[in-house]
């Protein structure tokens, strides 16, 4: 059966300090104030761990031979850098995987591209979207938690169904 893969980018739960205020907390949610797409120095990046579990994931993704046919990242640097990671090559960058932290008006993007890619051919194997835990939220009604994927199941339509979850912690 084809299925498609939503992998969490956003690894919270290695970049995120302990916080000293509440207000303080809700800032460490996005990315800096002025920040770029274009300009990975002006985000919040992969820590050492996010790198160690992108890493991982390729490895355990190599080690059961899951043929990937598609390869799909958030323009954000941090989905950027796990993909690289992950699987040793460039994604296809597709802003609509974006990060909707406080970007509800692109929700719809997002839903429109899960379905733009749920109607694309993969005969033999899986499509890899690199995307955020607002991002998978939106399109999957899952939260994921901090390196864990989500797998979907194209359904006509458009609509993806969650398959199940996994991780590589």
């Amino acid at each position: 059966m084809e299925r498609r893969m939503l992998l969490q980018g956003l690894l919270v739960g290695a970049l995120v300090p302990p916080a000293r205020a509440d207000e303080g907390m809700w800032a460490l949610l996005g990315d800096p104030p002025g920040f770029r797409l274009g300009v990975c120095a002006t985000q919040r990046n992969l820590s050492e761990e996010g790198r160690r579990d992108a890493r991982r994931l390729g490895e355990e993704l190599r080690a059961r031979r899951v043929p990937v046919t598609g390869l799909l990242s958030s323009p954000w640097c941090r989905c950027v850098d796990t993909a690289r990671l992950a699987f040793g090559r460039e994604p296809e960058i597709e802003p609509a995987l974006g990060n909707l932290f406080g970007r509800a008006t692109i929700a719809r993007k997002a839903e429109t591209c899960a379905a733009s890619s749920s109607a694309r051919p993969i005969a033999g194997g899986s499509v890899f979207m690199v995307t955020h835990g607002s991002t998978t939220h939106v399109l999957t009604g899952v939260s994921p938690g901090t390196a864990e994927m989500v797998l979907v199941e194209p359904q006509p339509g458009g609509a993806l169904r969650v398959a199940g979850r996994l991780s590589v912690r």
